[in-house]
């Protein structure tokens, strides 16, 4: 019995760090993006720059609870479009960020089905993805409330 409470608050403790793993701190993701400016800008819809960067990736203002591959204008790669074309529905999430920054390929070859699929992107953030999640968010302004 002494070991069966051991061993559920052991699993109970170990598993607090992975929840609050998943709730980033938006003004560390600001500093984050700053990995990502050499292709990503953040402009918004009047034409403001929220954060000046490269034009090589898509504007990524207002992505969060936007549907992938919408950005008008951008040249999206086959393996994004894949993911598209399998998921109509699949919208930007902090989740689904994080997912994707942590290994675009894997992200989009899981999304897509097909395990020769390639993203465009091949930056792989290590770190920090769910801070970057939740700046992308405050910049987001059609996100749903969570």
């Amino acid at each position: 019995m002494r070991s069966a409470i051991v061993g559920a608050l052991l699993g109970a403790t170990l598993a607090i760090p992975a929840v609050a793993q998943e709730t980033g701190d938006p003004v560390a993701g600001e500093s984050e993006f700053r990995k990502c400016r050499a292709c990503h800008m953040i402009q918004d819809a009047s034409g403001t720059d929220i954060v000046k960067g490269g034009a090589t990736g898509p504007n990524l203002w207002n992505i969060i609870g936007t549907p992938i591959a919408e950005e008008e204008g951008y040249r999206y790669g086959d393996g994004l479009l894949a993911a598209k074309a399998a998921n109509p529905d699949l919208v930007w999430t902090e989740e689904e960020m994080i997912a994707y920054v942590t290994d675009p390929t894997v992200w989009v070859r899981e999304k897509s089905g097909d395990d020769s699929a390639r993203s465009k992107m091949t930056f792989k953030l290590n770190r920090n993805q769910a801070d970057l999640a939740a700046y992308l968010t405050t910049v987001s302004p059609d996100a749903p409330a969570e």
